[in-house]
């Protein structure tokens, strides 16, 4: 539709990808069940990433408190990689002097390009938990 010199340019749906003929110029959906569907899938895919990263935590916790209970206190990366651990998915981490400390939940370790030492469990971690969640009256 052309006013004069200036040309309307009407956008495309998010969801199906359609001409939207009609409504503001910044309009996203053709219509409603366009914006549904389109919000259902965005918000299924966020649900899907971060069961991904719970399952990949608690994988990599057996694998560190199994490694506990054998007394292994170092490990090669190589090696635990082919037993589903992956490196980079951790619940916390923090630069302690020259070494990287990294947890996994309650199960802590330093962690180098090819090696993963000093696995050990927080001791006390439910008297530090409730100690930070107290109020002061």
């Amino acid at each position: 539709m052309a006013y004069g010199k200036y040309v309307r340019r009407m956008p495309h749906c998010l969801e199906c990808g359609d001409q939207i003929e009609y409504g503001r110029t910044d309009k996203k959906f053709c219509c409603e069940d366009c914006r549904v569907k389109y919000h259902y899938a965005a918000s299924r895919m966020s649900k899907t990433y971060r069961r991904k990263i719970l399952k990949t935590l608690s994988r990599n916790y057996s694998i560190l408190e199994s490694l506990i209970k054998a007394d292994t206190v170092s490990m090669d990366l190589a090696d635990l990689v082919p037993m589903g651990f992956v490196p980079g998915v951790v619940t916390s981490y923090r630069r302690n002097g020259k070494h990287e400390v990294y947890n996994c939940f309650d199960i802590k370790y330093i962690m180098t390009a090819t090696r993963i030492y000093s696995i050990a469990k927080i001791q006390n971690l439910s008297v530090i938990l409730q100690a930070g969640t107290e109020t002061k009256d």
